[in-house]
């Protein structure tokens, strides 16, 4: 009879880890995400608040604003993966929320005189510091979470971004339309963001070595569980200090590269789920969506609480015994993958008259669509607990240039808002590229660390190719001294 493990108390410094992480997400998305009300109150001012200033911005400029974050957000992934290696998930990550939540202050000051391209320079620094982030989180989550419990404290982090994103929506509208007027989503932004820099400097640590806060038992549940797979010697070199980078193994790794095709692919159908449908609901549907906040943010909030479903099913079935990790991943991802594709084709073919049903399958595809954060998001931290961070970092990199491209397609096929014919391409496109993306997981996705995650992989590596060069060095030596005795 084996001993039951003692994993520390009911709710250890892993999960306190967890929430910080899931919060996190949640304030930086909601400066992230609360442009898109922000826009819509600086520009139609009796839609909120119609005491504050309003500007004059065409759809262009208001779409320059939009996207300008993401040219910055594109530009830090690499380099958030590299100073978490070098300083530290705490303090980069700390570093990444402080400048976001600071910029947050100024478009209140610097829209009145540098207008609408004052914005979108706050909104590319903005995601400059964002992109930091989630390499961030990836490499803390190696680092805290045992490995029985990867799926449950990765998933339960990444529900920030629904959270976020609802609450930008949400909050964003109301103060907004408070005494605070549209500046006032700003200034609860900040606000939000600098008060989780100071909880996070308190209980912010690294590893769980490093946290003044955790019980033995759980310092070394934790430290157990993820060295388990670990030789003596890989471990004592990794406490030496950051580990090299096995750059030219980690891109050509088939899994690595399955995976990063398997997120582009989910990035461009949720990018356009999340982008066009509501120029789609609009011109089709003939649907009026500015003003309705509540349907907005619907999607959202079906995702998130999903998202807790997903997690619940997985830690069934992993606890339990009764399916592999990479059976749960693959069979989740196609779940979330293969259902939304079908439901994208169905939606290019509803009319005006099936509103009802339109909603009903857009929050489907988006609450559905959710368990790829257990399917293939924390993929990273199997692949490579050790180098998780700079693995998201190219992944999330890959990933959000989809957001910049998916627009420009649209905009070539779709030339009438009216056109269901052409909005049906879209969606076509769209439900191949998941259904493609899916296969691709499926075939050479992989849940197992890869022999480049070792510490002394590129030890080792170097010693095997001295070694052959010395045998093709002998075996040459070797066969010269033959030619020498035979032409005596």
């Amino acid at each position: 009879m084996t001993a039951e493990t003692n994993t520390g108390p009911a709710i250890g410094q892993r999960h306190v880890q967890t929430f910080l992480l899931f919060l996190s997400i949640v304030v930086n998305y909601m400066a992230k995400f609360n442009a898109g009300v922000a826009i819509v109150a600086m520009t139609n001012s009796e839609s909120t608040n119609p005491n504050f200033p309003e500007y004059d911005w065409d759809g262009k400029q208001r779409s320059y604003i939009l996207s300008s974050f993401f040219w910055g957000y594109i530009m830090t992934q690499f380099l958030g993966g590299w100073l978490c290696r070098r300083f530290g998930a705490r303090m980069t990550m700390f570093v990444s929320t402080i400048g976001s939540a600071l910029l947050s202050l100024l478009p209140p000051w610097c829209i009145s005189w540098g207008g609408w391209q004052a914005y979108c320079v706050i909104r590319v620094a903005m995601g400059l510091f964002q992109g930091f982030l989630f390499p961030c989180i990836h490499a803390h989550l190696a680092n805290w979470s045992p490995v029985n419990e990867r799926n449950r404290l990765g998933a339960l982090a990444n529900t920030g971004l629904d959270c976020g994103t609802l609450l930008a929506m949400f909050a964003s509208g109301q103060i907004a339309a408070s005494s605070m007027g549209w500046p006032g989503i700003f200034y609860i932004s900040s606000a939000v963001g600098v008060a989780w820099c100071i909880i996070w400097l308190i209980f912010g640590a690294n590893t769980p070595r490093e946290s003044k806060y955790i019980s033995d038992e759980e310092l070394n549940y934790i430290e157990t569980s993820i060295n388990s797979s670990r030789t003596k010697e890989a471990e004592d070199l990794k406490a030496k200090g950051p580990i090299p980078v096995p750059w030219g193994a980690i891109w050509s790794s088939v899994p690595f590269w399955a995976l990063m095709v398997t997120r582009c692919c989910q990035s461009w159908g949720y990018s356009t789920l999340q982008t066009e449908m509501p120029s789609y609901m609009n011109g089709v549907l003939l649907m009026d969506m500015k003003n309705n906040a509540n349907f907005s943010a619907l999607p959202y909030l079906t995702s998130w609480v999903m998202a807790f479903v997903y997690v619940i099913i997985a830690d069934i079935l992993l606890t339990g015994g009764i399916m592999t990790i990479t059976g749960i991943r693959k069979t989740i991802n196609s779940i979330s993958f293969f259902i939304p594709a079908i439901i994208l084709i169905g939606i290019g073919f509803l009319d005006s008259e099936q509103k009802t049903l339109a909603v009903v399958l857009m929050c489907a595809n988006v609450g559905i669509n959710a368990g790829s954060t257990i399917g293939s998001t924390i993929n990273t931290i199997d692949l490579s607990p050790n180098h998780a961070g700079i693995l998201m970092g190219i992944v999330n990199t890959a990933g959000n240039v989809v957001p910049i491209l998916t627009p420009l397609l649209v905009g070539v096929i779709v030339t009438d808002d009216h056109d269901r014919v052409q909005w049906q391409v879209v969606f076509i496109i769209s439900a191949v590229i998941f259904f493609v993306g899916n296969i691709i997981y499926l075939i050479f996705g992989q849940m197992v660390n890869q022999p480049w995650d070792a510490p002394d992989f590129l030890d080792k590596q170097m010693s095997s190719t001295l070694q052959e060069e010395g045998n093709a060095k002998a075996l040459e030596a070797q066969q010269s001294e033959k030619v020498e005795i035979t032409t005596r």
